[in-house]
């Protein structure tokens, strides 16, 4: 995961939360965050049970998060990265939360005029290519689920009018009754990436194959002499497969609902 998109994962987050973001610049976020996000994020129970049993005025805390590695130390705030415990927590949290958001894009209409817009499924997703190495690729897919109109790269274009997106559907707009169901939608969006990754050439598996192969041989000549199998045998020959058998896991990260206009994607 690309720091750049790691970025635009961390704004999508705190606006589909309702955190209002103070501070965006590149490599630099900083994020006023909700009673609830706080409560999420900032691991002080103690303080939030003492407000809500005195009835204090709740001071939920900002958060500064550096994702370009040249700001870490010059001001106070958080680097933040793919193994970093705070972005796994975000994580953590977006999944508990259902891992679902629905937003609207703020287009501008009138009581003469009622904007339609598109509802979009996006799914955010990890793919693992997984032998005795492992290699994680990031995608994101877009699915007008009007016309079936696929988009790849999906979070990174809406990411570019984060700014024009509410959890609220603005006045003068509606949305449109998508005819293609979000089960079907899924099912369309797992079939491309697994028509993708089928047409991918996978060189990374023979490889691992003939080591595995390698190392069976070895194995079989170590107990060779043996006149039955003990159960160490078997035990590193189970090993040996979980260490070298290619797999491939695809995991959903995230997604939601987007309604767009339609002039927003009209080229696709």
């Amino acid at each position: 995961m690309q720091q750049q998109e790691i970025q635009s994962f961390l704004e999508s987050f705190f606006t589909a939360t309702g955190c209002q973001i103070e501070k965006n610049l590149p490599g630099e976020l900083t994020v006023q965050l909700t009673i609830d996000m706080d409560k999420a994020l900032m691991n002080r129970p103690f303080y939030w049970h003492y407000i809500e049993k005195t009835g204090g005025i709740p001071n939920p805390m900002k958060l500064t998060l550096f994702t370009d590695f040249s700001k870490k130390g010059k001001k106070k705030g958080e680097w933040i990265h793919f193994g970093s415990n705070r972005l796994h927590q975000i994580f953590k949290t977006a999944r508990q939360m259902g891992s679902y958001i629905r937003l609207y894009e703020k287009a501008r209409g009138g009581k003469s005029r009622q904007i339609p817009l598109d509802p979009w499924l996006c799914v955010n997703m990890k793919i693992s290519y997984q032998c005795h190495l492992k290699k994680d690729h990031y995608r994101s897919i877009g699915l007008n689920l009007i016309n079936g109109a696929m988009m790849e790269n999906f979070h990174q274009e809406v990411s570019k009018i984060k700014n024009q997106l509410s959890p609220k559907i603005p006045d003068f707009c509606f949305t449109l009754s998508p005819l293609i169901k979000v089960p079907s939608g899924l099912r369309r969006i797992e079939q491309f990436i697994i028509k993708g990754i089928e047409q991918e050439e996978h060189q990374w598996a023979e490889e691992a194959r003939k080591k595995w192969q390698e190392d069976i041989n070895l194995l079989e000549k170590f107990y060779e002499n043996d006149v039955e199998k003990t159960v160490n045998y078997f035990n590193e020959m189970k090993a040996i497969q979980e260490q070298y058998e290619p797999k491939i896991n695809i995991s959903i990260i995230n997604g939601g609902i987007f309604y767009l206009t339609r002039e927003r994607f009209f080229h696709v």
